[in-house]
């Protein structure tokens, strides 16, 4: 299961830079718009010392981490939704992805261009938002006239949607993200396909200056009160920080991010909280030959747990033999943990945890 997000945001906000980060990828970055024609994809290991300690203590073959996708797509400017800037084909590289990764620039240099003049997250935001929707609106406009069309039939179940959909016209004519838009899952039946762009969750990323990576700034809480209004989760970075950390191995990055007085890097925290934004969680397999993390919705069954590694396991599912992270850890291996008891015969209707251990059982 790979996640897969976007990076969004106006020209020259760090965009690019941070893709850089994140994957080593090489994507071009430069001081002018449209640096980035073609969407560049990374990736990118997802950081969990839990996978790190499991190694530790198994000594494995092979340790393979979770993974997440990352597509740097080029800056949108005012006028993306009518083809200003190649916006067309950006955003329709947008509708491909589980979440916006909407990169704000929250800082202040005189050298490095702002495609609209002056340092504004509020307005910044608004920009690529109100593009969004315009995008939308146009998709919806064409849903709209086909169910017109197709409804002229009487078909109750075509004149239920048509409703819908008009409804959700008007929302978006009045300048709302298909977000705030409500329905129920059976009215969005009328609208899913369309994988509207206002309507994917949002992690705002602001990319401040060097010494105001701890303390933040007022640009930064304007950001902050904006995410409020969705539940949104904002992480500050400093994209020339992160750039420098990319090119340190692991103990050079904890001695850098010492000095800095930073727990961990910007590019794990946005990570983890693309993960919560999207309400995913990580179990392993640990044995021998593999120490793996696997990425799962919250609140998914064993059974299906299991099809993530292979459809089989889930189609013959018997059982999973779970041990919890944190006791796993503390009693040093598998063995230890199924002679203090701590080993659990889960069944088809157990929901996994964060964290959990497990091998499966299944029927050829």
């Amino acid at each position: 299961m790979n996640l897969k997000c976007g990076i969004v945001g106006l020209p020259n906000v760090g965009k690019s830079t941070l893709f850089n980060a994140l994957s080593n990828a090489g994507a071009e970055s430069a001081n002018f718009p449209f640096c980035t024609i073609d969407p560049n994809v990374g990736l990118v290991t997802v950081p969990d010392q839990r996978l790190t300690t499991l190694t530790k203590l198994i000594d494995p073959k092979e340790t393979i981490p979770a993974t997440i996708e990352f597509v740097d797509i080029a800056g949108l400017v005012k006028g993306a939704s009518e083809g200003k800037g190649k916006g067309n084909a950006f955003l329709s590289h947008i509708r491909e992805v589980d979440l916006l990764v909407h990169v704000v620039r929250c800082f202040e240099d005189d050298d490095i261009i702002h495609v609209e003049g002056s340092v504004d997250p509020e307005r910044d935001i608004h920009i690529i938002e109100d593009e969004l929707i315009l995008k939308d609106l146009e998709s919806v406009e064409k849903r709209v006239e086909k169910l017109k069309k197709e409804s002229k039939s009487g078909d109750k179940k075509l004149l239920a949607d048509l409703e819908i959909v008009q409804k959700l016209e008007d929302h978006l004519s009045e300048g709302n993200s298909a977000r705030t838009f409500e329905a129920d899952s059976e009215e969005r039946k009328a609208y899913r396909d369309l994988s509207l762009l206002s309507d994917k969750p949002v992690l705002y990323a602001c990319n401040v200056a060097e010494d105001e990576l701890n303390s933040g700034n007022d640009y930064v809480e304007t950001v902050r009160k904006i995410a409020n209004k969705f539940d949104d989760e904002v992480v500050t970075f400093c994209a020339k920080i992160e750039a420098e950390i990319a090119e340190l191995d692991e103990s050079e990055k904890e001695m850098f991010l010492e000095e800095l007085g930073v727990e961990s890097a910007g590019l794990d925290r946005l990570i983890q909280a693309a993960y919560k934004n999207l309400g995913l969680i990580t179990y392993f397999t640990a044995g021998p030959k593999e120490v793996r993390a696997w990425t799962i919705t919250e609140g998914t069954k064993a059974p299906q747990a299991a099809g993530v590694i292979h459809t089989d396991f889930e189609k013959g599912f018997i059982r999973a033999e779970t041990i919890a992270y944190n006791d796993y850890v503390e009693l040093g291996s598998e063995k230890a943990a199924k002679e203090a008891g701590k080993m659990r015969q889960e069944g088809k209707e157990y929901t996994v945890k964060d964290g959990d251990v497990m091998l499966f059982r299944f029927n050829v």
